[in-house]
């Protein structure tokens, strides 16, 4: 599969671009961005064409992966998808349930595939994981990422202007949703900086989880938890930060997949929209104050 990475980014860079590059199946057939000169020198690097005319670089490829802002990779992956491209995105697809919603009306009128990059989801420690939760009665679970974001090669406008929620949330939702099932309610608080304290309640009654998600914590506080519980006792996923071109490179495997069988991915565009409906409900309990339902 030809893949053209979308984005000049250091994800996109270090990431994306070199997970594809080194993939042993896959062919990274050019770079895109809005800035030509930094499309070339991204694209030099790879030894790969860069541009910012993304009409004749869709041309050359069968799918691509994007790496830049959500609201900037809406128009993108809708793009992509009319001219018939296989669609590996970022999380979250988009930062309103409108726009994630068009992201996913393009892809179902497409009829491409789709996988969104929780990075998480693609590593076999998380898989063990979810099939331990899979196999026990669970009641219920807890998440904690708190970081130090101010100085990071991540420290970007987007991620200080959404926060720790939209960025980082998403990677909770990956795994507290298949763990414990939809979310239907959310309560929410704000603590510190960006720091939010959510409380989700799950479909099924009497499972509720917590969500601690920061970016302005101290350095010295930083940690990531991911937790269930149940009757086989309390199951700990200490997530892999360290490899995630290897997460990368697993996730391109499973677009190849999804394609070739024309299967639905269980991270698919559907499923990111649903982490945006919850992400845009808990956003609604923080200004209300209140308990907030999710729409169905």
């Amino acid at each position: 599969m030809r893949f053209a990475v979308l984005g000049t980014g250091h994800w996109a860079r270090t990431v994306h671009a070199a997970a594809i590059a080194a993939h042993p199946t896959a062919e990274l057939a050019g770079i895109w961005g809005r800035d030509a000169a930094k499309a070339a020198e991204v694209g030099a690097e790879f030894d790969v064409p860069g541009t910012d005319d993304l009409a004749a670089l869709l041309e050359q490829v069968d799918a691509v992966s994007v790496a830049v802002p959500p609201d900037v990779q809406v128009p993108l992956a809708e793009q992509a998808a009319a001219a018939g491209r296989h669609l590996l995105l970022e999380k979250p697809i988009g930062l309103t349930v409108a726009e994630a919603d068009r992201v996913v009306g393009a892809v179902r009128s497409a009829g491409v595939a789709s996988v969104v990059f929780f990075t998480f989801r693609f590593q076999t420690a998380t898989t063990t994981w979810l099939a331990q939760a899979g196999r026990t009665r669970l009641a219920g679970g807890a998440a904690s990422w708190l970081s130090a974001l101010a100085g990071s090669p991540f420290d970007s406008a987007w991620r200080r202007q959404h926060g720790a929620l939209w960025d980082i949330g998403p990677h909770a939702l990956s795994l507290l949703v298949p763990a414990l099932g939809p979310v239907v309610s959310v309560q929410a608080g704000a603590g510190a900086g960006d720091t939010v304290h959510l409380v989700l309640q799950h479909a099924t009654p009497g499972i509720a989880s917590t969500v601690t998600l920061s970016h302005t914590v101290a350095p010295l506080a930083t940690g990531i938890e991911f937790t269930v519980h149940g009757d086989a006792g309390r199951l700990v996923l200490l997530p892999d930060t360290e490899s995630p071109v290897a997460s990368l490179s697993a996730a391109v495997d499973e677009l190849s997949a999804a394609a070739l069988t024309g299967g639905a991915h269980p991270c698919d565009v559907g499923f990111g929209r649903d982490v945006v409906v919850v992400l845009a409900t808990a956003e609604r309990a923080l200004a209300s104050g209140c308990r907030e339902s999710v729409p169905a």
